[in-house]
This record gives C-alpha cells, structure tokens and sequence, in this order.
C-alpha cells in the first residue's frame, strides 16, 4: 500500500513587540543610512542589536563575582564586653 510520510512539526517563534522613540535627528539618520545601504529599518536595528545580544545569551548563566569576605564584615556587629 502507500506510506504516509509525516509531517515534521513547526516549532512556533514567539515574538514580542517592543515601542520606543526616536528623535527627529536620530530617525532622518536613520531613514538616510536604510536608504543609501538599500535597506529597512527594522532590519538595522536588530542587526545591531544581534551583536550585543547575541554575545550575552551565552554568558548569562555564569555565576556573579563572589563578594569579597571584608565587605560582608560591614554590617556585622562586634561582641560587646
């Protein structure tokens, strides 16, 4: 008979929407830099968003910087005679 190939399943991206604002100046610089590299603006953002991101995500899991044992003697009270 005929076998039936399965589909794979999509994994779905979740996005999330983000609003902020731009100057005049900043959004001119902006439009010209998209226009001149033949571009969109929402593609140079998360470009160079991508190089401070994309870096971090790997780095996130490391443990903070232990606190030093003489800074923890700031706030503990001295035994009174």
């Amino acid at each position: 008979m005929g076998d039936k190939k399965s589909k794979k399943k999509v994994k779905r991206h979740k996005f999330k929407q983000i609003t902020f604002k731009l100057s005049e100046r900043q959004n001119k610089s902006l439009m010209k830099y998209c226009k001149a590299c033949n571009t969109t603006p929402i593609k140079v953002i998360k470009r160079n968003l991508e190089r401070y991101l994309g870096s971090y995500e790997y780095n996130a899991h490391q443990e903070l910087p232990a606190v030093s044992e003489r800074q923890l003697e700031l706030f503990q009270e001295e035994p009174m005679n």
